[in-house]
């Protein structure tokens, strides 16, 4: 198959969450299956820096925003040196510090920024003359294409090109004034209820969720929580009436980033047939926090942007308490100024129990990842998560809140039986979130149960390949619906 893969960030080239991953894996599996798979993402300032040899490919692409002509440049660069990438450069709306915006908030012209990008995922397929079979677009940022899409008829070769729409994270949606709409080049028999008006703003998300042949999103559990009013953020009757086309496709892990066996991050390296070198990665965590050298000590660990879907106000209520059952806490993540003051004030009031880094580093992830016992992740949501799934891969534990992909991955270890691979809890509280803590210390205290938990949690399975068969299966399912509208015409 001929697969076009549309993304507002892919990893190396521009990062700010986990769709980066995503982006950077998935096209790299599916042309290890054989496909055609070729990128497209904006050019913005980081990525000269990561991507150095990108070459310029002639191609210009006009596109309209309102009244206004843009015109874009393509440049190329790989992705693990052999999958296509395509950069859209447009200096105006992606030389810029920031991909989104900066520490005051949103960039005001966001809307202008990925209308643009939208339509140039459109044109880019004209310019160079690439028809793919499947346009995979993913998130708010380049929804809109899934719409355009529909709206191209009679232009180039565009009816032969199916859509599948991943949502990451339905909290964000793209939402923008209705005084944006002209820049969108639609007309406003598009903003109604039925259309891209969502209670009086244009949703970027919801074109792409009306429009796109199918929608996939990274869990099963989340694609069943969606379309529930609790997790629905206002779309989930949208996404009930869609509900036949939605499917839950598990992310993968690239285990050639994150395996402690061959990781460049590590004070030392390790296995699950050697777990010695896990034992110096502690060493050396504590002392990067200015925590007490306390080896039997065990030690929670959390890397996570800092925002109230991560349920930090959970972990900012239960800390006294991890404090006085001699429990060590390493935080590192940024985000929201509100949890970082109340994080830095738990640091100050037990500063041989908890540490805390503000900053995104992602050498101290891997460090945090390998030299932690525990993994805290009690999520109010969570799509998928990814670092539960790095946290078993290096052989530390999640205890984790049963929510979308946390849910989906961890099973609550059997100390009967010696199965599972973590600790969950399901009810928000902070009293739930110590009891399932106790449970974890329980286990933790008893070293052949505790061993046997690690060994459990290291020999999952979480491999982009599994993930990108599934993808396959929409993609095949997508061609098939094509093939039967093509035979009623």
């Amino acid at each position: 198959m001929k697969i076009l893969f549309a993304a507002s960030e892919v990893f190396p080239f521009a990062k700010t969450g986990g769709l980066a991953d995503v982006a950077g894996s998935l096209p790299v599996v599916l042309h290890e299956l054989g496909h055609d798979v070729r990128v497209v993402m904006p050019k913005y300032r980081c990525v000269a820096p990561a991507g150095p040899d990108l070459v310029d490919t002639g191609a210009r692409i006009p596109v309209r925003i309102g009244d206004a002509i843009a015109v874009g440049a393509l440049f190329e660069g790989r992705l693990a040196g052999r999958v296509p990438v395509y950069f859209v450069r447009y200096d105006p709306y992606f030389d810029r510090d920031g991909l989104y915006g900066t520490a005051e908030g949103d960039y005001p012209d966001n809307a202008s920024r990925f209308i643009f990008f939208s339509r140039a995922i459109l044109d880019t397929m004209q310019g160079l003359d690439f028809w793919p079979d499947v346009l995979h677009l993913n998130d708010w940022q380049c929804a809109l294409a899934a719409l355009y899409l529909k709206t191209y008829t009679g232009v180039g070769r565009y009816e032969q090109v199916a859509s599948l729409l991943t949502i990451h994270n339905l909290g964000y949606q793209g939402l923008f004034w209705h005084y944006d709409m002209p820049l969108t080049g639609l007309g406003w028999e598009y903003f109604t209820p039925e259309g891209i008006e969502f209670y009086g703003k244009i949703n970027f998300l919801k074109a792409g969720l009306i429009s796109a042949d199918l929608l996939s999103t990274v869990s099963r559990k989340y694609a069943r929580e969606i379309q529930t009013e609790p997790f629905g953020f206002g779309l989930d009757g949208v996404l009930r009436k869609r509900a036949h086309d939605l499917f839950g496709v598990l992310n993968g892990v690239d285990y050639a980033q994150w395996n402690p066996a061959d990781d460049p991050h590590l004070p030392e390296r390790y296995g699950p047939e050697d777990l010695a070198g896990k034992a110096a990665c502690k060493r050396e965590l504590l002392k990067r926090f200015g925590l007490a050298q306390r080896m039997g000590r065990p030690l929670i660990g959390c890397v996570s942007r800092l925002t109230a879907q991560k349920g930090f106000d959970l972990i900012a209520a239960v800390g006294p308490a991890l404090a006085q059952m001699n429990v060590g806490l390493v935080v590192l993540g940024d985000g929201d100024e509100k949890i970082r003051n109340e994080l830095t004030t738990l640091a100050h009031r037990y500063p041989r129990h908890v540490g805390i880094r503000i900053a995104y580093d992602d050498s101290l992830a891997h460090l945090i990842e390998a030299g932690a016992d525990f993994f805290l992740m009690p999520s109010r949501y969570e799509p998928c998560g990814l670092n539960q799934m790095y946290s078993l891969r290096y052989g530390t534990i999640p205890i984790v809140r049963g929510t979308g992909g946390l849910d989906d991955t961890i099973v609550s270890f059997n100390r009967h039986t010696g199965t599972g691979n973590g600790f969950k809890f399901f009810t928000y509280s902070p009293q739930r979130l110590l009891r399932a803590v106790r449970r974890a210390l329980s286990i933790y205290d008893d070293r052949p149960r505790f061993t046997r938990l690690v060994h459990n949690a290291m020999s999952c399975d979480f491999s982009w390949m599994r993930s990108a068969q599934e993808y396959e299966k929409l993609y095949d399912r997508l061609l098939r619906r094509g093939a039967k509208r093509k035979q009623t015409r």
